[in-house]
């Protein structure tokens, strides 16, 4: 997939922007599992760039919980 955000971690409001959601959507499948937890650098919060890229494109590995949206 092109990284068009040249980015490697982004916040939560520029993760939910790459999906075309709002924050709070977005909050709700991070809680849900469907997407990835944001790791910890320092007091801040980031979604690695690469791991949403794979929910986009389809090749990120399946939570083995079910969950519903």
């Amino acid at each position: 997939m092109n990284n068009t955000w040249n980015r490697l971690a982004v916040k939560e409001k520029t993760a939910a922007e790459m999906f075309d959601m709002t924050a709070e959507n977005f909050r709700e499948l991070v809680s849900s599992g469907a997407f990835p937890s944001p790791e910890t650098f320092g007091r801040h919060k980031r979604w690695i760039v690469s791991d949403l890229e794979a929910i986009l494109s389809g090749t990120a590995s399946r939570p083995s919980e079910v969950f519903s949206l």
